[in-house]
């Protein structure tokens, strides 16, 4: 093999247009999804303290909010419920008439070619504030998988064109697939959050979603942060239980997981870079610290690069914006 001073390297990044023709990895607006947090009442916009330009807002104002969206070329959001009343079993989350059903029909109505995904768990509709039924101080799988189950078929019903479940019980899967086969949703896909971690960078959206646990925490049904293959084999699961995609959350500090599902499975992969992702360069950017604009893109690009086809990303709006300018 020749060397230098034959080969350069530095000559196909002398310009801009020449770095362009050769990127081997293209962040697109078409990737992304951005997530929406609905709450009860009327009139309500919101701004979440620890999410600088995240707000929650009542179903009345979400034609505007997605309007704005679709416009970007965003095709899908991913809907977050905040109900006014939470009991022991999250009753809210499957009531017919609930704040994400009711957001669903107001989405699809105003712009019907937004994709809609709605999150199926039950942690911001409890009022101990975890993602199932509680039993003794512990959650019980079996009993939640119906109420899981539940809350996918009354999105589907209410127009819902992709259900995720995030709460990592087992069966979960399964259970939403049966349902909805049985009730003719047969085309209803299932966006699974395969390898969920309990992770420390959810804590702006915990608040966000007044969704924090009321004792204890989620580390017995969530993944443990230090495990990789444990990955592979709930992705391997969801897949043959009925998931159509598979997700690896959190994002940023999970890329070599992103990589691993990517090289072991042919399914369309998300990744969610989380709220703690986004706070963490928010803040720095408010401060000077960073350049936004450059941080985002090249983190979106690290999850793209990584194996993602899809991100899940509070700074899909911006970045939708500033990829149109580039």
């Amino acid at each position: 093999m020749s060397s230098f001073p034959q080969i350069r390297m530095r000559r196909l990044r002398r310009t801009e247009a020449l770095r362009a023709l050769v990127r081997e990895t293209q962040v697109e607006t078409g990737d992304l999804i951005y997530p929406l947090f609905v709450v009860e009442g009327s009139q309500i916009k919101q701004e979440i303290t620890s999410m600088p330009g995240i707000y929650r807002y009542s179903s009345d104002l979400l034609p505007g909010e997605v309007d704005d969206i679709a416009k970007l070329g965003i095709p899908a959001v991913i809907l977050f419920g905040i109900p006014e009343k939470k009991d022991e079993v999250g009753s809210s989350a499957y009531d017919p008439e609930g704040v994400i059903q009711q957001a669903i029909r107001t989405i699809k109505k105003a712009t019907p070619e937004l994709l809609v995904v709605t999150d199926v768990c039950l942690c911001e509709y409890t009022s101990h504030g975890h993602c199932g039924v509680v039993v003794d101080g512990y959650v019980d799988n079996d009993k939640t998988l119906e109420l899981l189950a539940k809350t996918a078929l009354s999105h589907a019903e209410a127009g819902a064109d992709v259900v995720a479940p995030s709460d990592m019980m087992d069966g979960r899967v399964k259970a939403i697939r049966q349902a909805l086969d049985k009730n003719g949703f047969q085309d209803t896909p299932i966006l699974a959050y395969a390898a969920k971690y309990a992770s420390a960078f959810y804590g702006p959206f915990r608040e966000a979603a007044e969704s924090a646990p009321q004792f204890g925490d989620r580390r017995s049904y969530q993944m443990d942060p230090p495990n990789w293959r444990e990955a592979l084999r709930e992705v391997e699961q969801d897949i043959a239980e009925g998931a159509d995609m598979v997700m690896v959350k959190p994002a940023l500090p999970y890329l070599d997981v992103i990589r691993k599902v990517r090289d072991t499975f042919n399914y369309p992969l998300a990744a969610y870079s989380v709220s703690g992702e986004y706070a963490m360069v928010k803040a720095a950017a408010q401060q000077g610290w960073l350049d936004e604009k450059r941080i985002v893109l090249e983190t979106l690009t690290a999850i793209k690069r990584a194996g993602a086809d899809i991100i899940i990303t509070y700074y899909a709006r911006d970045a939708a914006r500033w990829l149109s300018s580039i």
